[in-house]
């Protein structure tokens, strides 16, 4: 241990001590500079521009400039069926050959949505439900009905269709509104034996009022009357009334009578 302090200060010290870091620098540069030519580092072809073009005259620069290829599709309703909308990696960037250039095209066919229902919305937000789901609104028409702006029905190809209904996205739908006024003429309900919820229920999903309740006999359990007579009443001659008209009912005690087996 005595001899060794002494040592690292002589010149044959030094000397191999220089030569090691000689060497590893040496084995550094080569390394660096071996791994360069192996991976031609900073050397390549540029990708072509591909954005815009249909998908089949992209497969065929890419194919002529010994690139590989993989397609995803993507549906957008206002850009051209096949046109590549993305690439990656970018336009210009250089690149080994064959590498695989990943393209984003425009499909041919709308993928289907389920009509939601919209019966129990306004025309704003209809649209609003629409657009989320990819669909468009196309006419408007209005009929007689007291919920203004309400949608009543919804068309497609000129045809109602129903709510859960498989259309591609972005079809366009026509919505028929009400227009708040309800119409000039309504069915008289049949009111007999209902019981008195069901009755007052029944006069107003018509469009009619609720008039004057009359008791008859004595009442003991006001949940447990039926309708007895109304006023108008459905005849052979008389089988519309105005919009809003009021119905009188008279209600006695008893039940609604248990439904007749066909």
């Amino acid at each position: 241990m005595s001899k060794f302090w002494p040592y690292l200060k002589t010149k044959h010290f030094r000397n191999t001590l220089l030569m090691i870091v000689a060497t590893v620098f040496a084995l550094v540069l080569i390394m660096f500079f071996s791994l360069g030519i192996y991976t031609r580092h900073g050397t390549g072809v540029p990708v072509p521009l591909l954005k815009g073009l249909q998908v089949e005259k992209a497969i065929e620069v890419l194919k002529e400039q010994g690139f590989e290829y993989k397609i995803d599709s993507v549906y957008i309703s206002d850009k051209p069926p096949g046109a590549v909308i993305e690439q990656d990696p970018d336009a210009g960037t250089n690149v080994k050959e064959n590498r695989t250039i990943y393209l984003t095209v425009v499909t041919r066919l709308a993928p289907p949505v389920a009509l939601p229902d919209l019966t129990p919305y306004t025309y704003r937000e209809a649209v609003a439900i629409l657009s989320n789901y990819g669909l468009k609104v196309g006419d408007t028409t209005y009929k007689p009905d007291i919920a203004r702006d309400r949608i009543l029905e919804v068309r497609f190809a000129g045809q109602p269709i129903l709510p859960n209904t498989k259309l591609p996205k972005g079809s366009k739908l026509d919505l028929v509104l009400g227009n708040g006024e309800g119409a000039s003429q309504v069915d008289v309900p049949a009111l007999l034996n209902l019981d008195l919820d069901e009755a007052k229920f029944a006069i107003r999903h018509s469009g009619l009022a609720i008039g004057t309740i009359t008791y008859q006999g004595p009442i003991t359990d006001s949940a447990n009357v039926v309708v007895v007579a109304q006023s108008p009443m459905k005849t052979d001659s008389a089988t519309k009334i105005a919009n809003g008209t009021p119905i009188n009912i008279t209600v006695s005690q008893g039940k609604k009578p248990d439904a007749q087996p066909n």
